[in-house]
């Protein structure tokens, strides 16, 4: 009799007649009645052999996806048990690592024009913003960001070093909610060395267009960092007819419009759950809320001129290492946070944002 100090002990699943995941059956019947594999056929052209059968490799990735898989490796769980009989044709991990491999940025941009055809025959078949009700000024949010993903090696297209020294790609994000669950109605992959803000104008009018295009309300506000803040952006949004609520950098013109607001006017608010405030290192549960009236940009020419409501949160400096130096106790001591902020429409927003 042999003992193995570390035995090795593998599961496979290989019963032809079951799925590993049963969730695959609903979901990629839902996509083909959306025409996500006509869409691939139709918008997407890779060359050579790598690009020979689009439409089955992205449903295979997309397939690949739903049931977890975060690497090309984990593409091959689709090939156990009855997963050929829900998705015809699926893909071996290296050929889908062979057809990615062959994208450049402009198959990135083929692939998002299917993704927006795609969402909007999904509209059509299920309801995707739920939360609001029918009427004509139900609101939408539109929220807007960007985020690294980081990346090795420098051979890849685009591929540098972004705003948190991380070397990668940087997407751009756009959500949209309505109480229902969020939804992605925009995305651009975007070299890694990119400002936030850079071409964020013209993918906030595709973002808003697109958000339209799946059932938001008339109302449709964005909400933006103190990153996007720049008159373009802004310019871009009201063009589209959409509200904003973006946080406003603390610029001297903005330090100088929060020195003008009334001590009197300052309302205490508690929140019903703390916070924890990365910059003071500690958790805040109460501040202090005002606001006045504030026109943007005014460096800029007139027609990129915004007035509109400029809401200051602020809250106690109690870290003595955050404090100015040499203002301890004679003085309460505030850091602020400012978001230019407008949900109605002025007689200049009819005309539009050159007037």
């Amino acid at each position: 009799m042999q003992l193995s100090q570390s035995p090795r002990v593998a599961a496979t699943f290989d019963d032809a007649n079951l799925l590993p995941s049963a969730g695959l059956v609903p979901v990629m019947r839902l996509a083909r009645r959306a025409g996500l594999e006509s869409l691939v056929t139709r918008f997407l052209t890779v060359p050579g052999g790598a690009g020979t059968n689009a439409a089955a490799k992205v449903a295979s990735i997309v397939a690949g996806m739903l049931t977890g898989a975060d690497s090309i490796a984990d593409m091959d769980g689709l090939r156990e048990g009855a997963v050929g009989k829900v998705l015809p044709g699926v893909k071996a991990p290296s050929t889908v690592g062979t057809f990615l491999r062959a994208f450049t940025f402009g198959h990135v941009r083929q692939l998002g024009a299917v993704a927006a055809r795609f969402l909007v025959a999904l509209a059509q078949l299920v309801p995707l913003l739920t939360g609001h009700d029918d009427h004509r000024d139900a609101v939408t949010w539109l929220d807007v960001d960007d985020t690294m993903r980081e990346l090795y090696g420098y051979a890849k297209q685009g591929v540098g070093y972004g705003y948190n020294k991380v070397k990668g790609l940087n997407a751009l994000l756009g959500i949209v909610s309505a109480g229902s669950a969020p939804i992605i109605v925009g995305h651009r992959l975007r070299k890694g060395a990119v400002t936030s803000a850079g071409g964020a104008g013209k993918f906030l009018a595709d973002a808003i267009a697109a958000a339209r295009r799946v059932g938001a309300g008339t109302v449709i506000r964005c909400r933006l960092d103190s990153a996007f803040y720049n008159h373009k952006v802004i310019a871009a949004i009201r063009h589209a007819k959409a509200q904003f609520s973006i946080t406003a950098r603390m610029n001297k013109a903005v330090q100088k419009a929060i020195g003008l607001i009334p001590e009197d006017t300052w309302v205490s608010i508690k929140y019903p759950k703390a916070i924890y405030d990365q910059d003071e290192q500690r958790w805040i549960s109460d501040a202090q809320v005002a606001e006045i009236t504030y026109t943007a940009f005014t460096s800029k020419a007139r027609k990129h001129q915004v007035t509109a409501r400029l809401i200051v949160r602020r809250v106690k400096r109690l870290n003595p290492k955050t404090a100015p130096q040499g203002q301890g106790e004679l003085f309460t001591v505030y850091r602020y946070h400012a978001v230019v902020h407008r949900f109605h429409r002025t007689d200049a927003d009819r005309r539009g944002p050159s007037s």
